[in-house]
């Protein structure tokens, strides 16, 4: 329990946000407003060969391995970092596949297995985290 609060500690910054996946979350939404977001195997196969893009959003729950085989490969072909995250319905909510009811809650949550951000639109402190976490990485 200890190491999660550490890694915590390590991944925030002075600008308010505290991890990478709540950076990811920030710069999609800015992304999506800005109409710089390809979301779906097809639009994101197309962004990804033309090397229109800034960064790809993979799910792990993904249950077709030829369906990541291809992202991977078009990403690492192209060198454009690729960043995982845990649920294809998060992902959907993330990248606006979803209705919002009254109170803003997510309703009728579509999953979304990739999507690819062609245009962050702004310069945000989230885009810096996620920009600081690929050169970490590596990528």
């Amino acid at each position: 329990m200890s190491d999660e609060g550490e890694d915590q500690v390590e991944q925030q910054t002075t600008g308010g946000t505290t991890d990478v996946m709540t950076a990811l979350q920030e710069v999609l939404k800015k992304a999506l407003v800005h109409d710089g977001l390809a979301r779906g195997l097809h639009e994101c196969a197309k962004a990804l060969d033309r090397r229109q893009a800034h960064l790809c959003v993979l799910a792990a729950n993904c249950s077709e391995p030829a369906y990541v085989k291809l992202v991977e490969a078009l990403c690492a072909a192209n060198n454009i970092p690729l960043i995982k995250v845990a649920e294809a319905k998060q992902l959907g909510e993330w990248v606006g596949l979803c209705k919002r009811d009254k109170e803003q809650k997510a309703r009728k949550v579509v999953g979304c297995s990739c999507a690819v951000v062609k245009n962050y639109g702004e310069e945000t402190e989230a885009r810096n985290v996620l920009l600081s976490y690929f050169k970490e990485q590596g990528q």
